[in-house]
């Protein structure tokens, strides 16, 4: 049977990710995020997603320090902010970030945004510390076709993993189709629309006829389309509640209506505005 720990997904670098994470964005700093950690490790994941902007990578690493699990169970992702972005700028960066989390290497290492004019030499950092094993995955976010077409074209490293906002009402079916024929792992941030369409009429129809929260069924979607998903709480039962995805699964009609939602709701960034 799966679970939340046992759930993962093979990555090309010769890892694997574990299907659920979570996600630390808009998290306050110290007591807050490290309870959330805390928390969330207590209950199972084994997968933490922060970031340089966050401003949280010391709460995420004292948190699994101090929690007694080993770092070699949790999965930890950070990403390079765009202020950072440049060859030699993004080697410093990422120095300061596995000093704040206290590592000497992370699971994933992501450009968080496509910046014109330093992404292709911000992805040649990324592919060094890949190679030198001090990151043992990398990928980008926020990474529609048109930048990953750019990027597929110079990369000597085919990227690992590409984080994108993803729910059924933002698809993002072209950029998912490149990403699996270049065997490309995505991830769903902001799996949970921030809150906006937990009341939709057909996410509260289908949780009601499984006995299951709105909240699950938008992240079991995403599970079952071979995502990762990333919600964000830093309140335990909200914790729990999203890590009970694997008692049930979604039947193939539930799946289409869900798949019928589409409407470009990008509920922040839209890389689309993006050269």
């Amino acid at each position: 049977m799966t679970t939340l720990t046992s759930a993962k997904l093979a990555l090309t670098s010769g890892t694997a990710i574990p299907q659920v994470g979570l996600g630390v964005w808009q998290s306050p700093q110290g007591a807050a995020t490290q309870g959330a950690v805390t928390a969330a490790l207590e209950l199972g994941y084994r997968h933490v997603d922060t970031a340089r902007v966050y401003r949280n990578e010391h709460d995420v690493g004292a948190a699994i320090l101090a929690s007694g699990v080993p770092w070699a169970e949790v999965f930890v992702t950070t990403k390079l902010w765009n202020d950072d972005q440049g060859y030699d700028q993004a080697l410093r960066a990422f120095d300061a970030s596995l000093a704040r989390l206290g590592l000497d290497y992370v699971d994933l290492y992501l450009i968080h945004w496509p910046v014109a004019g330093k992404r292709l030499e911000s992805w040649r950092a990324l592919e060094r510390i890949f190679g030198d094993r001090r990151a043992r995955a990398i990928g980008v976010s926020n990474y529609l076709v048109p930048h990953l077409e750019e990027l597929l074209a110079h990369a000597k490293v085919v990227p690992h993993v590409d984080q994108i906002e993803l729910t059924p009402f933002l698809q993002r079916r072209d950029t998912r189709a490149l990403c699996a024929k270049h065997g490309i792992v995505v991830e769903a941030y902001s799996p949970l629309t921030r809150g906006a369409r937990l009341s939709d009429p057909v996410v509260v129809d289908v949780a009601r006829a499984l006995g299951k929260t709105p909240a699950q069924i938008l992240l079991r979607w995403g599970i079952q389309h071979g995502h990762v998903v990333l919600p964000k709480s830093i309140r335990r039962e909200r914790i729990a509640e999203n890590a009970a995805l694997f008692d049930f699964e979604l039947a193939p009609a539930a799946m289409a209506r869900l798949d019928g939602l589409e409407a470009g709701l990008a509920t922040g960034w839209d890389p689309a505005t993006q050269p």
